[in-house]
């Protein structure tokens, strides 16, 4: 079993992720969590983004760079329009 760490919840509900959780998870400022509750549990999932999976994650198909910058231009469109 994991080491269990203690955090206390802030204002406005906040919580801060420990460095050793967000190191091991890859959670960096600005990375964006799936949030959800599981048996009376909260659950915080990051969610990788195009750049990220064809940085690090595995390898299951090869993508051209045009191919990466037309999904950049297309999240990115779609960020702006979310605004």
């Amino acid at each position: 079993m994991a080491d269990i760490l203690k955090i206390r919840v802030g204002k406005k509900r906040t919580i801060v992720i420990p460095k050793k959780v967000a190191s091991e998870l890859g959670i960096d400022e600005g990375t964006i969590l799936a949030v959800s509750t599981e048996g009376g549990k909260l659950v915080l999932e990051p969610i990788p983004d195009a750049v990220t999976l064809s940085l690090k994650g595995k390898k299951v198909a090869r993508i051209t760079l045009k191919e990466l910058e037309e999904e950049s231009v297309a999240v990115q469109e779609r960020y702006i329009n979310e605004r």
